[in-house]
């Protein structure tokens, strides 16, 4: 091999082993930081407000509800009110055919008049001692039941026509003309709309934290309705809505309740002052509980554990993990990894 030969074999060699190093040197480079547009907040501290929410219906109260009932088995011969009226104390509601019932109130009246007059002769024999005492007691025992069966009749004939007990609405209508009442069914229902409550259904998890005495929110759709505060909450888990019956007694609303409307509310747990407050979609789920990227001020994403002490259908209370001042991704955390960069929204990355 002459000299030329040999040195262009030590330039190609050289040459290799450069174009090899470089490869090595873009192998071993670090990759690229990934850009993700986020939106940030700064933790300012904020009096933050636990809530439980659930949704129920507007009930009367036990004292603002009367049901009436025919008093005795007999004809419907007049039906005068419909579900929704209002009607005023006094006003009539059902008539009844009040043939059979006057007939037995005036033989009842017969009944007792003629038992009285027994009753007194039996007692002037009884002084005169021609009667025996046994046969004096039986005939003031009999009048005793005629008084008690005229006083019954004459009340089944007074409330052969039902009349409001009380001022409301009629919620039940049962009555038919025409048909035969049942003394054991109820044949009209009234409500008082100025005594009404919510029955709100909560959720069972919340159960043990609610007590009587909590404040409430009352809310028609957005529109907020009214405050009021718990009265009662049910021991028992409904077997439909799987919650708890709490009953909620209101305080002041904006416009009248209407018996059977449905509403939202909302029942503070507990308030907070100074409270670390974040958007729930800042939390990230982490293998244990929940993780917040935080933004340093190279504008670098860190995610960091926090310990969430409560929620509202919006914010979240973080009792641990966060601070004042630290600025966190709000807006875009899901997916984001250790060590991006954050930018905002319409920035160039």
């Amino acid at each position: 091999m002459n000299r030329f030969a040999t040195r262009s074999v030590v330039t190609a060699l050289s040459l290799a082993m450069l174009l090899a190093g470089c490869k090595g040197d873009e192998a071993e480079a670090p990759p690229a930081q990934a850009t993700v547009a986020a939106e940030t907040l700064v933790l300012v501290p904020q009096s933050f407000a636990e809530t439980v929410d659930g949704v129920g219906s507007v009930v009367p109260r036990t004292d603002g509800l009367v049901t009436l009932g025919a008093p005795v088995a007999a004809r419907i011969a007049r039906v005068r009110v419909v579900v929704g009226q209002r009607v005023a104390r006094g006003d009539v509601l059902v008539e009844l055919d009040r043939t059979s019932i006057d007939a037995e109130a005036q033989s009842a009246e017969a009944a007792l008049t003629a038992a009285e007059a027994a009753a007194a002769r039996a007692t002037r024999l009884l002084e005169a001692g021609v009667m025996p005492r046994r046969d004096a007691e039986q005939a003031t025992a009999a009048a005793a039941r005629a008084r008690a069966d005229a006083a019954t009749a004459r009340r089944n004939a007074t409330l052969a026509t039902l009349r409001a007990p009380i001022a409301g609405v009629v919620t039940r209508v049962t009555a038919v003309a025409g048909a035969l009442a049942d003394p054991a069914a109820a044949m009209v229902e009234i409500a008082n709309p100025a005594a009404l409550d919510v029955v709100i259904s909560a959720s069972a998890d919340n159960a043990e934290r609610l007590r009587p005495g909590l404040r409430v929110t009352l809310h028609a759709g957005a529109d907020s309705l009214g405050v009021g505060h718990v009265v009662d909450v049910g021991s028992a888990v409904d077997s439909l809505s799987r919650g708890v019956m709490v009953r909620v007694q209101v305080e002041h609303s904006v416009r009248p309740l209407r018996l059977g409307e449905s509403l939202s509310a909302h029942l503070l747990l507990a308030t907070a002052p100074n409270a670390i407050v974040v958007p729930i979609a800042a939390l990230v789920p982490a293998a244990e509980g929940f993780q917040v990227f935080v933004v340093d001020s190279a504008n670098v994403a860190h995610p960091r554990a926090v310990t969430i002490g409560g929620k509202d259908a919006v914010h979240a209370h973080v009792i641990s993990g966060l601070a004042a001042g630290e600025r966190i991704v709000t807006q875009g955390a899901y997916g984001m990894d250790e060590g991006a960069k954050v930018v905002a929204p319409g920035a160039p990355k």
